[in-house]
């Protein structure tokens, strides 16, 4: 049986610790889909779906992630219909903090209520623990250099957005 582990985020724009719990995930499962959702709780997007959709493949081919590796996105309702669509009873979420444990968490909970579906909390690398996309997309926008936490193909496309 095929273990298949989702991985969820809104990736605007994917970092490299987001591609190191991508890499980590797809050592522990079969197969790994990453996929772009909207969070509501989030400002508007720096990338459109789409973007982050080729930015992340891109990068997965920059950092060589090994594995199988599917990115898509879904807008399509609750992300444990695309679980379900897929066959995982398993979505993977970096966690950097007590803050992000404390936020997941219900959610983990409501996920496995609703389909079955278990959450994997993979902690970050410690040279990466405090860097988010949000951070990234701050310094990129006030001219700092962000490349020792992002791809080069990422890096390049927030110098083209700034």
């Amino acid at each position: 049986m095929t273990k298949i582990a989702v991985v969820p985020g809104s990736f605007d724009p994917v970092t490299l610790g987001h591609l190191d719990v991508i890499a980590r995930a797809a050592e522990l499962f079969d197969e790994v889909h990453v996929l772009v959702v909207h969070n509501p709780d989030k400002k508007a997007a720096l990338f459109d779906a789409g973007d982050r959709v080729r930015l992340i493949e891109e990068s997965l081919t920059e950092v060589g992630v090994p594995g199988t590796v599917v990115v898509g996105e879904w807008t399509a309702g609750l992300l444990v219909d695309y679980c379900r669509q897929v066959g995982s009873k398993i979505l993977v979420k970096g966690v950097r903090s007590g803050e992000d444990v404390a936020y997941e968490t219900p959610m983990a909970i409501m996920n496995r209520h609703l389909a079955g579906v278990e959450t994997v909390f993979l902690l970050p690398d410690a040279a990466r623990a405090h860097v988010s996309s949000s951070l990234i997309r701050q310094v990129s926008g006030l001219g700092g250099d962000v490349t020792p936490y992002v791809p080069q193909v990422v890096a390049r496309a927030l110098a083209d957005r700034h």
